[in-house]
């Protein structure tokens, strides 16, 4: 019914560089959120994709939060965004940011009443081909007409699954699959059910991860799971296989941290540990 996602699966959905590669062309992300409260979310899942292995990444915030974005790492391009929420006014400015990227992250510590601008990215995006990943803010019931059919992942915990597809998951395993693969199949994307065992479908197949630790339960590892998922689909894979893939690497990132402070791990400690998980899938090609 379900596959184990492994070393080998994510070994194969892993992009090798060219030894003449140039900057962008192993990947650029966009992520859009941020407010007044969590100037941290979008930096988090910028900084994962980064340490992923993509060559850019751009924050699109509120511009009150912009000068606290770029002050965390100037790795970052952080685009100043006139409104506190995604308005429209907002949105069309990431319009024109769209053409540069290869994939784009959409709610990480976003403003809530920011459906109209949101529902207006995920359009022209989808209409570009872009791969979407759809997080906390932006996953409520309506912005499923808008990704249908995408190559669009979506990373609900247990509540937010709730409140997008109206039905709870259950707490075994067997029962969580068979929900996940019958609201992918019916809504035509890619889910991906955050817990202590990550389910991942597109409706057709279904995986579960069963990396991590209880250590992750820290604010913010979410995040970092985003620009995992992203950075894989910048390299063009599809979504489940981005999915399935950056669930693992996340799960592995945990681990490397929790053996190294316990339960006392933060967001950015898996961080540091992607690079560490990434090194042995690294692979040059002529």
């Amino acid at each position: 019914m379900y596959k184990i996602v492994d070393e080998e699966f994510v070994k194969s959905c892993v992009k090798p560089r060219r030894m003449d590669s140039h900057k962008g062309e192993n990947g650029v992300v966009l992520v859009v959120g941020g407010g007044w409260m969590y100037h941290g979310a979008p930096f988090l899942a910028a900084m994962a994709a980064l340490r992923c292995g993509v060559d850019l990444a751009y924050i699109a915030a509120p511009e009150k939060i912009v000068p606290s974005i770029r002050a965390l790492s100037p790795a970052i391009i952080a685009i100043p965004l006139t409104d506190l929420k995604l308005t429209k006014g907002a949105a069309r400015r990431v319009l024109k940011l769209l053409p540069k990227v290869d994939s784009i992250i959409i709610g990480p510590g976003l403003e809530a009443g920011s459906e109209p601008g949101i529902e207006l990215v995920v359009d022209e995006a989808g209409a570009l081909g872009k791969g979407m990943v759809l997080d906390a803010g932006s996953l409520y019931p309506g912005v499923l007409d808008h990704v249908r059919g995408r190559r669009a992942v979506l990373t609900p915990h247990a509540g937010e699954f709730r409140r997008v597809f109206g039905a709870e998951p259950p707490r075994d395993l067997e029962g969580r699959v068979k929900l996940v693969m019958e609201h992918a199949e019916r809504s035509r994307v890619t889910i991906l059910l955050k817990g202590r065992r990550d389910v991942i479908s597109n409706g057709v197949e279904a995986a579960v991860n069963e990396t991590g630790t209880p250590a992750m339960t820290a604010g913010g590892t979410g995040d970092v799971l985003s620009g995992l998922v992203a950075a894989f689909l910048a390299w063009g894979v599809e979504p489940f296989g981005a999915a399935a893939s950056a669930a693992w690497i996340n799960g592995k990132c945990g681990e490397l941290a929790a053996e190294k402070l316990g339960l006392h791990i933060i967001a950015t400690d898996l961080i540091e540990m992607i690079p560490r998980v990434m090194k042995r899938f690294d692979r040059v090609e002529e």
